[in-house]
């Protein structure tokens, strides 16, 4: 049986930039409607968008909602995972997180990394 295809998004931007925040959910839930598994890395700024209330702030001009796209992501059995060190930074406590997010530290991220076809940064 052959590998499924699996893609890694990392994200560093959240509310501050919703283009760069919101683009890498339209890709996903177009890899997952493509039998691909997506896995979705929230990391520097981006942790915020793991908060609750966060999502529903942030749109991109001409995208769908960003709240939309996340939902549609976890409900379809998507991967987000969210930098344990980035949210102690930031003082978010784990239980400020959305369900389906995945506090996660380096070493899971790399074995992540390394079973991957690819990795795309935004």
């Amino acid at each position: 049986m052959a590998k499924k295809e699996k893609i890694i998004y990392i994200l560093t931007h959240g509310a501050d930039d919703p283009e760069r925040a919101t683009l890498p959910f339209v890709l996903a839930n177009a890899a997952q409607a493509m039998d691909v598994e997506a896995v979705m890395v929230l990391q520097a700024a981006a942790v915020f968008l793991a908060t609750s209330g966060c999502l529903s702030h942030v749109f991109a001009a001409g995208l769908p909602p960003l709240k939309q796209l996340v939902d549609n992501f976890i409900e379809e059995g998507g991967k987000i995972l969210v930098c344990t060190p980035c949210i102690k930074e930031r003082h978010i406590e784990e239980s400020e997180l959305i369900p389906g997010m995945i506090p996660t530290a380096a070493g899971a991220l790399v074995l992540e990394i390394l079973s991957a076809n690819s990795t795309l940064v935004y």
